[in-house]
């Protein structure tokens, strides 16, 4: 059918008014803009604007694509069972509801967070109840307008690029109207088809968080002065209550941005890795001269990180608390005899390279994985089925991702809060810093700059022009910038063991240029990877690399 059709047989079956009062204002171009296409479904779940229509995250996608998942889960499992979270976003509660109506209507049975929670409690809670799936109502540090749908697999991983494959075929076989099961909340909870997840399964999380500490009885700086973001999100009891229980209780937490609020008012793009999404957490540093700003991103998976730096203070990126943290988990590890016999770092291939001359240099074996912690998540599966789980030390990605234990199978905001607070502490005991150490491995390993730049292609020829610059890159590159290229390592063919992918690395003289488009935004990424003997060469040089890029990229294609 065409939009206009489709848009007719919403209008003829949507009963909520909310929806139908949109529906009714349309005019002929906000039709088509919301019934050109279904929302896409992938890996990471279902992502995109709220709103009436089938370009849009609202109840009746929601229910279509639980619809699918159930469809896909019933085939596959005796006596199924999933467990769901939400997050602070505007119908984050009313999505997960609806969610689990459709299971409940389809005999699945539900355990749900009473309570808005972070994804890694989600991740948590499926392992710990041995269920089926897992599905949390999410848009992560995306804009206040968007919410989202992640699926994970019985592991406590997202689900697979063949898992979300699978579970596509099943929604797309559905009639979003004619098709869809459903089953009061109110009565499925009454009889006990849904069941609210207990209080116990979220004391254990903050227990395993808590077991993570490195520090092994070292002495510390208790009083280290902490200021808190949990960015309008679900981070704020999880990481104080974890943090406090650790001995850390000179907490300071951002005002403005201390309750869960899906509209984000101070942060419209409420992004740890966005200064802007920082600012207020550094003013309130300012007042008080704290030591130390976190702040967590709305499903508190991701963690940013500023520190005291002189008479201000200094953003870290992911990379460069990454190998602060890869660094300080190893010293401790080796120091107290706690280092396994074949030790584990796992990564992304979109992360600094620096870190495997950290990992090497503990006699840590560094495993490289495409972009996506759910990746992550499988190297740490496998581990566990080949008894060797407790071999996996810590992960990181340059998007602000962090683990170091093994009881989630996905990026942890709790447990990276604690171990940099940790971090923090420990050094200032000793009368440094995260700046000085970070100075300290630069002199021991080499300096080493990680850029990352974004070119967004909008419009429906968007994702076509992305694919024939790949095309383009994939002809041959001699040399990019004043760097000779040693070797391409094309990804689309499966490389290294790890599943086909669009992404293409080129390996330098001095580092590496990874390109790739996105996989949630209309956006072609490049990743700058320098080791030079100082910034100022590393500095130069990625200028004459980017120039050179944009140069072959963009001849023959508009931005």
């Amino acid at each position: 059918m065409d939009s206009k059709s489709i848009y007719d047989d919403w209008m003829q079956h949507v009963k909520i008014s909310y929806l139908l009062e949109e529906l009714q204002k349309m005019n002929t171009e906000e039709i088509e803009e919301a019934f050109c296409r279904n929302l896409s479904f992938g890996t990471g779940g279902l992502r995109g604007k709220m709103g009436a229509g089938t370009n849009r995250m609202n109840v009746c996608t929601v229910a279509k694509a639980s619809q699918g998942v159930a469809n896909y889960i019933k085939g596959r499992f005796f006596s199924p069972s999933v467990a769901m979270a939400y997050d602070s976003r505007k119908r984050s509660s009313e999505f997960a509801k609806t969610a689990a109506s459709v299971f409940a209507a389809n005999g699945i049975k539900v355990w749900i967070y009473r309570e808005l929670m972070p994804t890694p409690c989600l991740s948590y809670a499926v392992r710990k109840l041995t269920c089926s799936a897992g599905v949390v109502v999410t848009a992560s540090h995306n804009p206040a307008e968007d919410n989202g749908y992640k699926v994970y697999g019985a592991d406590g991983c997202q689900i697979t690029t063949e898992t979300a494959k699978e579970i596509l075929e099943e929604i797309e076989k559905l009639d979003i109207f004619r098709d869809v099961k459903k089953m009061a909340f109110d009565q499925a909870l009454q009889e006990g088809i849904i069941e609210y997840i207990s209080e116990a399964v979220y004391d254990a999380f903050l227990e395993e968080v808590r077991e993570q500490s490195v520090l092994y009885g070292d002495e510390i700086a208790g009083d280290v002065a902490i200021v808190y973001s949990p960015l309008n999100g679900t981070g704020r009891k999880p990481v104080t209550q974890v943090l406090r229980a650790s001995g850390f209780t000179n907490i300071t937490v951002v005002p403005e941005q201390e309750q869960p609020d899906g509209d984000f008012p101070t942060c419209p793009s409420p992004n740890p890795e966005n200064p802007e999404a920082m600012a207020l957490g550094l003013k309130q540093c300012r007042n008080i001269g704290a030591d130390l700003l976190l702040a967590t991103d709305p499903d508190c998976d991701r963690c940013g990180v500023a520190v005291k730096n002189g008479e201000d203070y200094r953003l870290l990126t992911g990379n460069e608390l990454g190998i602060l943290l890869l660094d300080f988990v190893c010293s401790q590890r080796a120091k107290h005899g706690k280092m396994p016999a074949h030790p584990i770092f796992a990564k992304t291939i979109v992360t600094t390279d620096l870190a495997e001359r950290i990992a090497a240099h503990y006699g840590v074996e560094t495993i490289n994985v495409l972009t996506g912690f759910k990746f992550i998540g499988e190297v740490i599966g496998r581990l566990e089925n080949e008894g060797r789980e407790k071999d996996y030390i810590c992960a990181f990605e340059e998007s602000y991702g962090y683990l170091t234990g093994t009881y989630v199978r996905d990026k942890d905001g709790v447990n990276a809060a604690l171990m940099v607070c940790e971090m923090v502490a420990y050094y200032k005991a000793r009368g440094s810093s995260l700046t000085e150490k970070l100075q300290e491995i630069y002199k021991e390993y080499g300096y080493c700059l990680d850029v990352q730049h974004s070119y967004r292609f909008g419009g429906s020829e968007g994702q076509q022009e992305m694919q024939a610059i790949m095309e383009t890159l994939r002809r041959g590159v001699e040399r990019i910038g004043n760097e000779k290229v040693e070797r391409v390592l094309d990804y689309s063919h499966g490389l290294c063991g790890l599943p086909k992918s669009n992404v293409l690395k080129y390996i330098l003289e001095n580092g590496s240029v990874t390109i790739r488009p996105s996989g949630t935004e209309p956006k072609l990424k490049i990743y700058v990877s320098l080791m030079m003997p100082g910034e100022e060469s590393c500095r130069k040089a990625e200028t004459t690399i980017l120039a050179d890029l944009e140069t072959c990229m963009f001849a023959d294609h508009k931005m």
